[in-house]
């Protein structure tokens, strides 16, 4: 770690190391001593120069020749505090009394300008001759900072909390600190003149050693290379790098060593609290779409493994499952839970003993799951030993979680509005380190959020189910089969990620044996929805029964919008398609508020049908706009099939909403492939369609659909008759005779005698007041429909006649006798028309 390895082993040491010792090689470079330029003066002790170096002669300017044989002050520089004799005189005084000196002189240059100069000087004698005196000279203003640099190189090693090394090119210790020493746990002196080998375990040496061999023959350093520590405790940050001299000679290698234990645990923890909080988010994106139970409780297991846990299991009351009421007060210790939501890392008997999804879970309150589900308070496991007595050893999920392994547990409880839900169960096996009470706080911030999302889906699944049943009980719950039609229908409610929309249809029985095809959709979702939908099918049904083209219908609805909106919060929105087809003539009037176009499937030559979108004018959707509506009528191909439906049937997510509705039309064709259509055959191609489009996606919370398929025919042969009755040619008593001679022709005679009255009153009536020729319609079907119809606009009114009265009395008569009796407006007059029942 904080050392390095080299070639050199124990052949290599010198025995008897020092600590600071250094131990050049045999091939040390002079590049210091160039720098530096130490001088070499020999004199005697009277101050004649003897000897005069080349360094001395570069220094000061002087010759050899030029100084040999003078004076010592020849070459000192005098001041006024002091002369070059004084200098010379002091120096030899301390040389005669200490034998040696130290200290600064003041030089003159050849040139003549002052150099310090910083010396030593030492008396040399040999035998009885007199000594001499060599001094080394050196220029202060270079060696000044060399000996800074040394100060701070023996502070660093002296005071560094880092580790610091230097390695000869054999990559041994030639200096080092005493905390390296520490962090490697070997005495100083022990590693000098000695390799990593002998200081650092050997598999760690070795590594050491290639890392350290590889920086001094590349020259590229090592920076903050984390390895553990020789003991195995902790962690090391090294750093290498190789050391040259001013030539560029490699002398060594240069170490750095710092503890960063604590660094690294600061690390974990940092990135134990991001791994922590990614979870609290993946967990939050995992249920915040969901407003289902069950897939909450999946999600929720499923976001835990294996992240956070080897094992995690859901467990909630039963009722809360289905959308029941919050318990009140502590549960008690035989509450039944439901498993809904289970995830294991891995698979097999024993996982499937412990995470049965479905299964009911009795939890004993003498045991820790039980008491957890009883208090509300949150246990952490951490031993074998815990876990084995958390729940009965009879239960079978006990040896379950021993040969799986498991040695730590985190029990929560699941609550919402500090009332216990269930509770949530995670594990960890083998391979992983245990829980701990950081884990166990994580595991009870989810419980909390998950318990919150489970109310949430509780009280909305209620909500919803109650918005259902409300949207179903306005639905029709049958609809009429007039003759010559045919009816097939479905409705299915949105995906589990939407509330209860406001799609409806309905199927509306006119005068006439005329029919009405509706079907619309009322934007938003939910109770309110629900409630405006049966208010506008109300208003539709209300307005149907006036006998008003579909264009005027729609408008009236719309002028009504904002009382059929009435205690909601926003305004009435809503499409709406309202057909009316009459099966005696096969004429079929259209008007839309914004909706999707309605197809025709018409029988072709072939014997099988083609599929055309009725083409209507678009028309604002209701409460939008005071916008007119426009009709178009079509003649009817016998057994053509009209087919209504809402955006939910069509619309996929990605793609434009055409798409959808041709793909509608090419499964119809498919699914009514001949023109032999029965009921029957017209009840599967219903349930093949909304089967197939009416699925929801998976990933898209779809909208709810509507779908009614109507086979359009006509009125079996001689079931409808009409005459045109010209004022003056006796029409009263024509009407009489055409009247009684077709009942007897349809054997109802039983209504002849009622019939003729109440047609002669409606004749007259018209006669009397519209002077114009009237017209008289009758229909058998699944009643008797008789219409009388002049040219006059304005509606009858009944009077109260009295005895004395000759007239007034023929609308109160069919008003009276008949079943159902109207007037309705045409292009031409209008129509009063009353319906009598059939005999049996």
């Amino acid at each position: 770690m904080a050392q390095t390895a080299g070639p050199g082993d124990g052949a290599d040491r010198t025995p008897g190391a020092v600590a600071g010792a250094v131990v050049p090689p045999e091939d040390t470079p002079a590049g210091l001593m160039d720098t530096l330029r130490v001088g070499v003066v020999l004199m005697d002790t009277r101050g004649e120069v003897l000897l005069w170096s080349p360094f001395a002669e570069e220094i000061l300017g002087w010759s050899a020749a030029e100084l040999v044989g003078q004076q010592s002050t020849a070459w000192l520089y005098p001041t006024p505090a002091e002369d070059a004799a004084d200098q010379a005189a002091r120096v030899l005084t301390v040389l005669r009394e200490e034998q040696q000196w130290r200290g600064t002189l003041l030089a003159r240059h050849r040139n003549g300008h002052r150099v310090d100069l910083t010396g030593r000087a030492f008396l040399v004698s040999e035998g009885p001759a007199a000594p001499y005196v060599i001094v080394n000279l050196a220029e202060s203003s270079r060696l000044f900072p060399i000996s800074q640099e040394l100060a701070a190189l023996n502070a660093l090693f002296e005071s560094s909390p880092l580790g610091i090394a230097l390695f000869d090119p054999q990559l041994r210790y030639v200096r080092l600190n005493e905390a390296l020493a520490d962090l490697n746990g070997v005495p100083l002196a022990d590693h000098i003149g000695r390799t990593v080998r002998d200081t650092l375990p050997p598999r760690m040496a070795e590594d050491v050693l290639r890392v350290q061999e590889a920086v001094l023959s590349t020259g590229r350093p090592v920076i903050d290379m984390v390895t553990a520590a020789p003991n195995g405790v902790g962690a090391r940050s090294v750093s290498y790098s190789r050391l040259a001299d001013d030539t560029g000679e490699v002398i060594g290698l240069t170490c750095a060593v710092l503890d960063v234990t604590e660094r690294r645990e600061a690390a974990h923890k940092i990135e134990q609290a991001r791994q922590r909080l990614a979870l609290l988010d993946r967990i939050g994106v995992a249920l915040g779409d969901l407003l289902d139970v069950s897939p909450i409780a999946r999600s929720l297991a499923h976001a835990l493994v294996p992240e956070f846990a080897d094992f995690a299991g859901v467990m909630l009351i039963r009722a809360l499952a289905q959308g029941g009421e919050l318990p009140e007060g502590e549960l008690a210790d035989t509450t039944p839970l439901l498993m809904l939501g289970t995830a294991a890392a891995e698979h097999g008997p024993a996982v499937r003993q412990l995470l049965d999804t479905g299964e009911e879970v009795v939890l004993d309150a003498g045991y820790t799951f039980g008491r957890v589900l009883a208090s509300g308070e949150p246990r952490l496991l951490t031993s074998r030993q815990q876990l084995a007595s958390a729940i009965q050893q009879s239960d079978p999920r006990a040896q379950a979680i021993l040969e799986l392994g498991m040695h730590s547990a985190v029990i929560v409880p699941l609550r919402a509005r500090g009332i216990v839900l269930g509770l949530l169960a995670i594990g960890r096996a083998t391979g992983r380190e245990p829980f701990d009470a950081d884990d166990l706080v994580l595991a009870t911030e989810i419980a909390e959020r998950a318990g919150t999302s489970l109310d949430n889906a509780r009280l909305y699944a209620r909500e919803r189910e109650t918005a259902l049943m409300l949207q179903r009980n306005l639905l029709p719950q049958q609809v009429p089969e007039p003759p010559g039609v045919a009816v097939a229908y479905r409705y299915v409610p949105g995906s589990s990620g939407t509330e209860a929309g406001g799609d409806w249809f309905d199927v509306i029985r006119l005068a006439g044996g005329r029919v009405a095809f509706v079907v619309g959709d009322v934007t938003g979702h939910g109770l309110r929805s629900a409630a405006t939908m049966g208010r506008l099918r109300t208003a539709v049904r209300t307005l149907a029964a006036l006998d008003l083209p579909p264009d005027d219908l729609l408008r009236h609805i719309n002028d009504i919008s904002d009382d059929l909106a009435e205690g909601t919060a926003d305004p009435l929105m809503a499409t709406c398609l309202y057909a009316v087809y009459d099966p005696s003539t096969r004429r079929c009037t259209l008007a839309k508020a914004g909706h999707l176009p309605p197809l025709l499937l018409e029988p072709d030559d072939t014997g099988g049908y083609h599929v055309q979108q009725v083409d209507l004018p678009s028309g604002a959707p209701l409460g939008v706009a005071e916008l007119g509506f426009e009709a178009r009528e079509l003649e009817i191909v016998e057994g053509s099939v009209l087919v209504l439906y809402t955006d939910g049937l069509v619309e996929h997510r990605g793609e434009d909403i055409t798409d959808g509705v041709e793909r509608l039309g090419e499964q119809l064709t498919r699914e009514l492939p001949t023109q032999e259509t029965t009921e029957d055959a017209l009840e599967d191609a219903c349930e093949a369609v909304i089967t197939t489009l009416g699925t929801p996606d998976p990933d898209y919370a779809a909208d709810d659909a509507a779908l009614l398929m109507a086979q359009l025919g006509v009125l079996p042969e001689d079931s409808a008759v009409s005459w045109t009755l010209e004022a003056g040619s006796y029409p009263v008593r024509r009407a009489r005779v055409n009247v009684r001679d077709t009942l007897l022709d349809w054997q109802l005679e039983s209504l002849v005698d009622e019939t003729v009255l109440l047609v002669s009153e409606l004749v007259t009536n018209s006669l009397r007041y519209a002077h114009g020729p009237v017209g008289v319609r009758m229909v058998r079907g699944s009643s008797l429909l008789v219409e009388v119809s002049d040219p006059l606009p304005d509606p009858p009114r009944a009077r109260n006649a009295t005895e004395d009265d000759e007239g007034g009395r023929g609308i109160q008569l069919v008003a009276r006798e008949a079943r159902r009796w109207g007037t309705r407006h045409g292009a031409m007059g209008k129509t009063v028309w009353f319906e009598l029942p059939l005999p049996g």
